[in-house]
């Protein structure tokens, strides 16, 4: 865990949560959105495989489409976030130019990557995605591996949902004291 925190939010923040399918960022993107709620803040979750059902109108999964997807939720993001909402972004977008588009156009963009192995990944891989041979990112669509993310968490062994979420909290520059037990007791 850093000793001193390496992202500070402006009045809203953009955390792009990214990693390999089954890499855990719908469960941490989740997490993280409700732990955004409960400090008090606004927050607009949006998961990949919702968005790409929204604005891509069926499938696509190409390259060229996955990038031209990954550039649209990046211009979604930062318009809610120039709105003062926290937005949690939980998409697989491995692309070097859509992270830098991201870091140079939204104000309060926070990377987070979940590395987890590629067998790891296929033991977890509710969607048979790994099954798929074509069009799939990682096995024969080659990702764009983030190379300085602001957060980097291996996502697997004895890392747990809420200690990867305390992870992102424990990186920015949100109060400390703001950020209570998680996950909250269950009623």
């Amino acid at each position: 865990m850093p000793s001193e925190p390496t992202f500070a939010p402006p009045r809203s923040a953009v955390f792009w949560i990214t990693g390999l399918s089954a890499a855990g960022k719908t469960t941490v993107g989740r997490g993280l959105a409700d732990r955004l709620r409960v400090l008090g803040r606004p927050v607009l979750y949006l998961d990949g495989d919702v968005l790409r059902s929204i604005v891509a109108g069926g499938d696509r999964y190409s390259r060229a489409d996955r990038l031209d997807l990954a550039h649209r939720y990046g211009r979604l993001c930062r318009e809610a976030a120039s709105q003062g909402i926290d937005v949690v972004c939980a998409t697989i977008s491995m692309f070097d130019a859509v992270r830098a588009w991201n870091r140079e156009h939204i104000p309060g963009y926070c990377e987070v990557y979940l590395r987890v192995p590629i067998e790891e990944l296929k033991r977890r891989d509710t969607k048979d995605v790994y099954r798929n041979t074509t069009d799939v990112v990682g096995l024969d669509l080659a990702p764009e591996l983030p190379k300085t993310p602001d957060v980097l968490i291996d996502n697997f062994a004895d890392m747990t949902p809420a200690r990867a979420v305390q992870t992102i909290l424990e990186s920015t520059a949100i109060p400390a004291g703001t950020l209570g037990a998680w996950p909250p007791p269950s009623t």
